[in-house]
Protein backbone atom coordinates (compact mmCIF):
# COMPACT_ATOMS: atom_id res chain seq x y z
CA UNK A 1 0.00 0.00 0.00
CA UNK A 2 1.18 3.54 -0.83
CA UNK A 3 0.37 4.91 2.62
CA UNK A 4 2.30 2.16 4.40
CA UNK A 5 5.37 2.69 2.21
CA UNK A 6 5.23 6.44 2.82
CA UNK A 7 4.95 5.91 6.58
CA UNK A 8 7.95 3.54 6.55
CA UNK A 9 10.01 6.09 4.62
CA UNK A 10 8.92 8.89 6.97
CA UNK A 11 9.79 6.74 10.01
CA UNK A 12 13.30 5.95 8.73
CA UNK A 13 14.03 9.58 7.80
CA UNK A 14 12.62 11.10 10.98
CA UNK A 15 13.91 8.49 13.41
CA UNK A 16 17.33 8.43 11.77
CA UNK A 17 17.74 12.19 11.88
CA UNK A 18 16.52 12.33 15.48
CA UNK A 19 19.63 10.31 16.34
CA UNK A 20 21.77 12.67 14.24
CA UNK A 21 20.31 15.71 16.04
CA UNK A 22 20.88 14.16 19.45
CA UNK A 23 24.55 13.54 18.56
CA UNK A 24 24.81 17.07 17.14
CA UNK A 25 23.27 18.50 20.29
CA UNK A 26 25.85 16.67 22.39
CA UNK A 27 28.79 17.85 20.27
CA UNK A 28 27.52 21.44 19.99
CA UNK A 29 26.35 21.66 23.61
CA UNK A 30 22.91 22.78 22.33
CA UNK A 31 19.78 22.03 24.33
CA UNK A 32 17.68 23.33 21.42
CA UNK A 33 19.02 20.52 19.23
CA UNK A 34 18.37 17.99 22.01
CA UNK A 35 14.76 19.17 22.37
CA UNK A 36 14.22 19.15 18.60
CA UNK A 37 15.62 15.61 18.52
CA UNK A 38 13.04 14.71 21.17
CA UNK A 39 10.30 16.27 19.07
CA UNK A 40 11.40 14.25 16.05
CA UNK A 41 11.41 11.15 18.26
CA UNK A 42 7.75 11.80 19.10
CA UNK A 43 7.04 12.02 15.37
CA UNK A 44 8.85 8.72 14.77
CA UNK A 45 6.74 7.17 17.52
CA UNK A 46 3.61 8.54 15.84
CA UNK A 47 4.68 6.87 12.59
CA UNK A 48 5.23 3.58 14.44
CA UNK A 49 1.71 3.81 15.87
CA UNK A 50 0.29 4.58 12.43
CA UNK A 51 2.05 1.52 11.02
CA UNK A 52 0.74 -0.61 13.89
CA UNK A 53 -2.76 0.64 13.07
CA UNK A 54 -2.29 -0.40 9.45
CA UNK A 55 -1.22 -3.92 10.43
CA UNK A 56 -3.43 -4.53 13.45
CA UNK A 57 -6.58 -3.47 11.61
CA UNK A 58 -6.09 -6.48 9.33
CA UNK A 59 -5.68 -9.02 12.12
CA UNK A 60 -8.85 -11.03 12.81
CA UNK A 61 -10.16 -11.75 16.32
CA UNK A 62 -9.05 -14.99 17.91
CA UNK A 63 -10.29 -17.38 20.60
CA UNK A 64 -8.17 -15.52 23.17
CA UNK A 65 -8.87 -12.00 21.83
CA UNK A 66 -12.49 -11.92 20.78
CA UNK A 67 -12.39 -8.16 20.11
CA UNK A 68 -9.17 -8.39 18.09
CA UNK A 69 -5.95 -6.50 18.75
CA UNK A 70 -6.87 -2.89 17.98
CA UNK A 71 -6.05 -1.69 21.51
CA UNK A 72 -2.39 -2.58 21.07
CA UNK A 73 -2.10 0.73 19.19
CA UNK A 74 -3.81 2.60 22.03
CA UNK A 75 -1.61 0.99 24.69
CA UNK A 76 1.52 1.87 22.70
CA UNK A 77 0.29 5.47 22.39
CA UNK A 78 -0.24 5.68 26.16
CA UNK A 79 3.25 4.36 26.94
CA UNK A 80 4.75 6.71 24.33
CA UNK A 81 2.97 9.69 25.90
CA UNK A 82 4.31 8.84 29.37
CA UNK A 83 7.85 8.60 27.97
CA UNK A 84 7.50 11.95 26.21
CA UNK A 85 6.29 13.62 29.42
CA UNK A 86 9.53 12.45 31.05
CA UNK A 87 11.48 13.98 28.14
CA UNK A 88 9.68 17.32 28.55
CA UNK A 89 10.52 17.29 32.26
CA UNK A 90 14.20 16.66 31.53
CA UNK A 91 14.32 19.51 28.98
CA UNK A 92 12.67 21.92 31.45
CA UNK A 93 15.10 21.05 34.27
CA UNK A 94 18.14 21.27 31.96
CA UNK A 95 16.95 24.61 30.54
CA UNK A 96 16.51 26.06 34.03
CA UNK A 97 20.04 25.01 34.97
CA UNK A 98 21.47 26.59 31.81
CA UNK A 99 19.77 29.90 32.53
CA UNK A 100 21.76 30.14 35.77
CA UNK A 101 24.92 28.45 34.49
CA UNK A 102 25.28 29.09 30.73
CA UNK A 103 27.39 26.61 28.77
CA UNK A 104 29.27 27.22 25.51
CA UNK A 105 27.26 26.44 22.37
CA UNK A 106 28.78 25.91 18.91
CA UNK A 107 26.47 28.16 16.89
CA UNK A 108 27.66 27.15 13.38
CA UNK A 109 27.26 23.42 14.15
CA UNK A 110 23.79 24.04 15.57
CA UNK A 111 22.81 25.93 12.41
CA UNK A 112 24.15 23.20 10.12
CA UNK A 113 22.37 20.35 11.94
CA UNK A 114 19.13 22.32 12.30
CA UNK A 115 19.16 23.24 8.59
CA UNK A 116 19.53 19.56 7.68
CA UNK A 117 16.71 18.71 10.10
CA UNK A 118 14.48 21.32 8.50
CA UNK A 119 15.18 19.83 5.06
CA UNK A 120 14.31 16.33 6.31
CA UNK A 121 11.07 17.56 7.90
CA UNK A 122 10.03 19.40 4.74
CA UNK A 123 10.69 16.26 2.68
CA UNK A 124 8.65 14.09 5.07
CA UNK A 125 5.80 16.65 5.08
CA UNK A 126 5.74 16.63 1.27
CA UNK A 127 5.65 12.81 1.20
CA UNK A 128 2.79 12.64 3.71
CA UNK A 129 0.81 15.36 1.93
CA UNK A 130 0.66 13.07 -1.13
CA UNK A 131 -1.14 10.45 0.99
CA UNK A 132 -3.72 12.81 2.40
CA UNK A 133 -6.49 10.28 1.77
CA UNK A 134 -5.22 8.35 4.80
CA UNK A 135 -6.25 9.48 8.27
CA UNK A 136 -3.03 7.98 9.64
CA UNK A 137 -0.95 10.01 7.18
CA UNK A 138 -2.86 13.20 7.94
CA UNK A 139 -2.36 12.71 11.68
CA UNK A 140 1.36 12.09 11.16
CA UNK A 141 1.55 15.21 8.97
CA UNK A 142 0.32 17.35 11.87
CA UNK A 143 3.21 16.04 13.99
CA UNK A 144 5.72 16.88 11.26
CA UNK A 145 4.40 20.43 10.85
CA UNK A 146 5.10 20.99 14.55
CA UNK A 147 8.55 19.48 14.10
CA UNK A 148 9.31 21.97 11.33
CA UNK A 149 8.79 24.72 13.90
CA UNK A 150 11.24 22.93 16.20
CA UNK A 151 13.91 22.85 13.50
CA UNK A 152 13.35 26.55 12.78
CA UNK A 153 13.73 27.30 16.51
CA UNK A 154 17.04 25.44 16.66
CA UNK A 155 18.24 27.20 13.49
CA UNK A 156 17.34 30.60 14.95
CA UNK A 157 19.11 29.73 18.22
CA UNK A 158 22.29 28.78 16.36
CA UNK A 159 22.21 31.97 14.28
CA UNK A 160 21.70 34.25 17.28
CA UNK A 161 24.49 32.57 19.23
CA UNK A 162 26.83 32.76 16.24
CA UNK A 163 26.13 36.47 15.62
CA UNK A 164 25.68 37.82 19.16
CA UNK A 165 27.10 35.14 21.46
CA UNK A 166 23.93 35.31 23.60
CA UNK A 167 23.71 31.69 24.80
CA UNK A 168 20.46 31.98 26.88
CA UNK A 169 18.54 31.87 23.58
CA UNK A 170 19.38 28.16 23.39
CA UNK A 171 17.52 27.05 26.56
CA UNK A 172 14.81 29.64 25.88
CA UNK A 173 13.95 28.19 22.48
CA UNK A 174 14.37 24.65 23.77
CA UNK A 175 11.57 25.40 26.24
CA UNK A 176 9.42 26.56 23.32
CA UNK A 177 10.00 23.24 21.56
CA UNK A 178 9.28 21.40 24.81
CA UNK A 179 5.91 23.16 24.98
CA UNK A 180 5.16 21.94 21.45
CA UNK A 181 5.98 18.40 22.56
CA UNK A 182 3.89 18.81 25.72
CA UNK A 183 0.84 20.01 23.79
CA UNK A 184 0.77 17.06 21.38
CA UNK A 185 1.80 14.59 24.09
CA UNK A 186 -0.92 15.71 26.50
CA UNK A 187 -3.55 15.37 23.76
CA UNK A 188 -2.28 11.86 22.98
CA UNK A 189 -2.28 10.93 26.68
CA UNK A 190 -5.86 12.12 27.15
CA UNK A 191 -7.09 10.35 24.02
CA UNK A 192 -5.38 7.02 24.73
CA UNK A 193 -6.31 7.16 28.42
CA UNK A 194 -9.95 7.77 27.56
CA UNK A 195 -9.98 4.70 25.31
CA UNK A 196 -8.31 2.50 27.94
CA UNK A 197 -10.79 3.74 30.58
CA UNK A 198 -13.65 2.98 28.15
CA UNK A 199 -15.04 6.49 28.33
CA UNK A 200 -17.71 7.63 25.88
CA UNK A 201 -15.87 8.71 22.69
CA UNK A 202 -15.29 12.46 22.66
CA UNK A 203 -17.08 12.98 19.34
CA UNK A 204 -20.31 11.37 20.62
CA UNK A 205 -22.85 12.52 23.20
CA UNK A 206 -24.26 9.88 25.51
CA UNK A 207 -27.60 11.62 26.02
CA UNK A 208 -28.16 12.22 22.29
CA UNK A 209 -27.65 8.55 21.47
CA UNK A 210 -29.88 7.45 24.34
CA UNK A 211 -32.70 9.76 23.29
CA UNK A 212 -32.37 8.66 19.66
CA UNK A 213 -32.75 5.03 20.70
CA UNK A 214 -35.65 5.81 23.04
CA UNK A 215 -37.46 7.76 20.29
CA UNK A 216 -37.60 4.80 17.89
CA UNK A 217 -41.11 3.44 17.18
CA UNK A 218 -41.91 0.51 19.47
CA UNK A 219 -39.38 1.53 22.16
CA UNK A 220 -40.69 2.37 25.65
CA UNK A 221 -37.32 3.17 27.22
CA UNK A 222 -33.58 2.47 27.30
CA UNK A 223 -31.37 1.47 30.22
CA UNK A 224 -27.88 0.03 30.82
CA UNK A 225 -26.59 2.03 27.86
CA UNK A 226 -22.82 1.80 27.38
CA UNK A 227 -20.70 3.37 24.61
CA UNK A 228 -16.95 2.82 24.31
CA UNK A 229 -14.00 2.52 21.93
CA UNK A 230 -13.00 -0.95 20.75
CA UNK A 231 -9.73 0.50 19.42
CA UNK A 232 -8.45 3.85 18.25
CA UNK A 233 -11.44 4.56 16.00
CA UNK A 234 -14.10 1.84 16.10
CA UNK A 235 -16.97 2.37 18.57
CA UNK A 236 -19.14 -0.24 20.28
CA UNK A 237 -22.50 0.11 22.02
CA UNK A 238 -24.64 -2.09 24.24
CA UNK A 239 -28.02 -1.38 25.84
CA UNK A 240 -31.22 -2.87 27.17
CA UNK A 241 -34.20 -1.69 25.12
CA UNK A 242 -37.61 -1.73 26.78
CA UNK A 243 -40.36 -2.65 24.31
CA UNK A 244 -43.98 -1.58 24.25
CA UNK A 245 -44.85 -4.93 22.62
CA UNK A 246 -42.57 -7.95 22.49
CA UNK A 247 -43.56 -8.80 18.92
CA UNK A 248 -42.00 -5.54 17.72
CA UNK A 249 -38.45 -6.64 18.57
CA UNK A 250 -37.22 -7.72 15.09
CA UNK A 251 -38.32 -4.42 13.54
CA UNK A 252 -37.01 -2.35 16.47
CA UNK A 253 -33.62 -4.08 16.31
CA UNK A 254 -33.27 -3.44 12.57
CA UNK A 255 -34.27 0.24 12.97
CA UNK A 256 -31.84 0.72 15.85
CA UNK A 257 -28.91 -0.82 13.98
CA UNK A 258 -29.56 1.32 10.88
CA UNK A 259 -29.96 4.50 12.91
CA UNK A 260 -26.81 3.96 15.02
CA UNK A 261 -24.70 3.23 11.95
CA UNK A 262 -26.07 6.09 9.83
CA UNK A 263 -26.34 8.84 12.49
CA UNK A 264 -23.48 8.01 14.87
CA UNK A 265 -21.10 5.74 12.94
CA UNK A 266 -21.53 2.87 15.45
CA UNK A 267 -21.54 -0.51 13.72
CA UNK A 268 -20.72 -2.84 16.65
CA UNK A 269 -24.08 -2.91 18.44
CA UNK A 270 -25.40 -5.30 21.10
CA UNK A 271 -29.03 -4.69 22.12
CA UNK A 272 -31.06 -6.76 24.55
CA UNK A 273 -34.87 -6.55 24.57
CA UNK A 274 -36.63 -5.90 27.87
CA UNK A 275 -40.21 -5.44 28.95
CA UNK A 276 -41.73 -2.39 30.67
CA UNK A 277 -40.63 -3.34 34.20
CA UNK A 278 -37.33 -1.42 34.61
CA UNK A 279 -34.79 -2.95 37.01
CA UNK A 280 -34.18 -0.72 40.06
CA UNK A 281 -31.07 1.43 40.23
CA UNK A 282 -30.59 1.62 36.45
CA UNK A 283 -29.84 4.57 34.21
CA UNK A 284 -32.97 5.34 32.16
CA UNK A 285 -33.29 7.38 28.94
CA UNK A 286 -36.77 9.03 28.84
CA UNK A 287 -38.95 8.20 25.84
CA UNK A 288 -40.09 11.76 25.11
CA UNK A 289 -37.15 14.17 24.78
CA UNK A 290 -39.40 17.18 25.39
CA UNK A 291 -40.26 16.02 28.91
CA UNK A 292 -36.65 16.03 30.12
CA UNK A 293 -33.38 17.58 29.07
CA UNK A 294 -31.34 14.40 29.35
CA UNK A 295 -31.04 10.95 30.86
CA UNK A 296 -32.39 10.59 34.40
CA UNK A 297 -29.80 9.04 36.71
CA UNK A 298 -30.98 6.71 39.46
CA UNK A 299 -28.66 5.24 42.09
CA UNK A 300 -26.43 3.58 39.49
Amino acid sequence: MLTERVLWAALLLTGGFAVVEAIGGHLAGSLALYSDAGHMATDAAAFVLALIAQRVSRRPPSDNASYGYARAEVLAAFVNAIAMLALVGWIAVEAAQRFFAPTPVAGPLVMAVAACGLAVNLLVAWMLSRSSESLNARGALLHVLGDILGSVAALVAGAIIHVTGWTPIDPLLSLLVALLILRSTWALLKQSGAVLMERVPAHLRYADIGRALAALPGVAGVHDLHIWHLGATRVALSAHVTLAHGDDWPAVLARAQRMLAADFGIDHVTLQPAWPVVPPGRRVIPLVAGRAAGPRAADG
